[in-house]
């Protein structure tokens, strides 16, 4: 069966230019957008109702920041560890790193789960050896699951909070695991992308269980049903599309990040920039991290 095409446009929403623009989250408390630039370090912020951008350089490459109890504080996963950092003035304190941390590894995206942990994974930065896991931190204890991939992408729970999905996107393939309890279970693969199809990168659920995943050097997302069938495409102007996000006043708006490098603005002209999408579809609202004490 040939799927639906997406009948609305992708229009930038901010003309950032990122290098490598990643984990995009919308913060309903104050209508704000919150993404990073891996590659060129930083954290971008812009408020839909003002029009406002704003962009905090760092001296360290960063992967992810997800919004804490605390609105002036992120919980951000840096090259050396996931730690706070408060946007107002810089400062950082570390919270947790991984103990087996190869030294040419780094976070990767991350995810406030159902529990309160945070989920995370860990990668190759030179994006080829298979040393990156995904991993767990439920305030005290860290673990490690789903075996090693040189990319990982994910995790990200469902509406129910009973399945979490990973992304080895180097191998292309999207797997699901139960989860009950805290605990997590084995690996089962659900999607292996085709040739043509580029690399599975992030990730999104909406709140009927749909996953919408973002195609590394495909210009396109796609909304999967839970059993792993294609429901609809959805085009982005650029080829690097790497992370979604629902945002808006009632999460109908589709957010997505992209990817500059490598890239030849005269080709590519839109590569880098954050678009916005209208859709039917209604997202899940944002965790908050509830900061584990000094």
């Amino acid at each position: 069966m040939t799927p639906t095409i997406h009948p609305e446009p992708a229009r930038v929403a901010v003309a950032c230019g990122c290098t490598l623009g990643e984990e995009i989250i919308w913060d309903a408390r104050d209508a704000s957008l919150l993404w990073v630039d891996i590659e060129n370090p930083a954290i971008w912020r812009h408020w839909t109702q003002t029009g406002e951008t704003k962009r905090l350089g760092l001296d360290e490459k960063l992967s992810f920041a997800l919004p804490t109890t605390d609105p002036d504080v992120v919980v951000a996963g840096f090259r050396s560890g996931v730690a706070a950092l408060n946007l107002a003035d810089g400062t950082r304190r570390p919270i947790v790193r991984p103990d087996d941390f190869p030294e040419g590894n780094r976070l990767n995206s991350g995810n406030i789960g159902p529990d309160g942990s945070l989920y995370f994974g860990s990668m190759d930065d030179a994006e080829e050896a298979e040393t990156g896991s995904y991993h767990r931190f439920d305030g005290t204890r860290l673990a490690t699951f789903g075996g090693l991939a040189a990319v990982t992408n994910g995790p990200v729970a469902s509406p129910d909070g009973r399945r979490l999905y990973t992304i080895d996107t180097a191998e292309g393939i999207v797997r699901t695991h139960t989860l009950e309890g805290g605990e997590i279970g084995p690996a089962e693969p659900l999607i292996r992308f085709e040739n043509g199809w580029g690399k599975p990168d992030g990730l999104t659920l909406d709140a009927e269980g749909h996953l919408w995943i973002c195609h590394y050097g495909a210009s396109r997302i796609t909304r999967f049903r839970p059993d792993g069938s294609i429901e609809r495409v959805l085009p982005i102007p650029t080829a690097l599309v790497t992370k979604c996000a629902f945002g808006g006043p009632d999460l109908t708006t589709l957010y997505v990040t992209t990817c500059l490098r490598g890239r030849d603005p005269a080709i590519d002209p839109m590569a880098g920039h954050l678009f916005r999408v209208e859709t039917p579809f209604k997202g899940l609202p944002a965790r908050l991290y509830e900061l584990p004490l000094p």
